[in-house]
């Protein structure tokens, strides 16, 4: 195994955090803003890139800083070491209500796509990277347009997701349909495309979009039931001001007209 090899315990119900045990000289690493709280004799460190070494020369840390910023990160990640002599621990909080996932990454093939601003922290050797959409219509309207998050590795890593998570394995041929906003991760030998509603009347009036993700297994997949767009745009809606209570996501029609007024 290349990555740390870490424990955990993940705690709360809808507002939860996710306690890392660390071993004298382990490591994780995490996302900027996402820290809660840590025993003393932890030390931390801001890592240049994608955090998944500290060794490699400077073009390999820019060209890792710079995968992250095509995902909308900071160019820096915090590194926590136990620096200590027995076991100590480091806990980060999710950003909003939901669910946080973890995710064996060498029972997943090495590798996972994950919608951007999921991941929250991993085990130290965990390649934070790049996934571009191959296909032109999944870039367009799949929601998370050309570049989604690519975790690599053989350890453990944890994403964050909205509402509550539901982990599918598709068989081979197996087909999953599913609003484009409510997807989290797949497996990479998972199929995705993007397909319009169809019916006039349902893609204008319906309420739910214009288009759908379709997923073919074999693979796995996490969908979420509360994404974050959906939540903010409900309070948005809530917001003093706000003409006729509109919401930044309605679907159907709504969001046709969006198109033309340029937003």
């Amino acid at each position: 195994m290349n990555n740390h090899d870490i424990d955990y315990r993940i705690e709360g119900q809808e507002m939860q955090f996710v306690t890392v045990e660390l071993d004298p000289g382990e490591t994780v690493i995490a996302e900027a803003g996402s820290f809660m709280m840590m025993d003393e004799g932890i030390g931390m460190e801001t890592l240049f890139g994608d955090g998944s070494s500290s060794s490699g020369g400077l073009m390999d840390k820019l060209f890792g800083a710079g995968k992250r910023l095509l995902t909308g990160e900071s160019l820096f990640m915090t590194a926590f070491t136990n620096n200590g002599s027995g076991k100590k621990h480091v806990s980060f909080a999710s950003p909003y209500p939901g669910k946080i996932i973890p995710l064996d990454l060498s029972a997943l093939g090495g590798q996972m796509i994950c919608q951007k601003d999921a991941f929250l922290c991993a085990a130290k050797g965990v390649s934070v990277g790049i996934a571009f959409q191959k296909k032109l219509s999944t870039g367009f309207f799949g929601g998370e347009g050309f570049i989604m998050q690519k975790l690599e590795g053989d350890g453990l890593a944890f994403v964050h997701a909205g509402g509550m998570i539901k982990e599918i394995d598709l068989a081979a041929g197996e087909t999953l349909r599913v609003d484009t906003g409510c997807l989290v991760a797949l497996t990479q030998e998972t199929d995705y495309d993007i397909e319009f509603v169809r019916g006039v009347k349902t893609a204008l009036f319906g309420g739910e979009g214009l288009f759908f993700a379709t997923l073919r297994g074999p693979g796995k997949v996490l969908v979420q039931s509360l994404p974050f767009s959906r939540l903010a745009s409900r309070v948005f809606s809530a917001m003093p001001g706000n003409p006729a209570g509109k919401r930044q996501d309605e679907g159907g029609i709504g969001g046709l007209f969006d198109l033309f007024d340029g937003r």
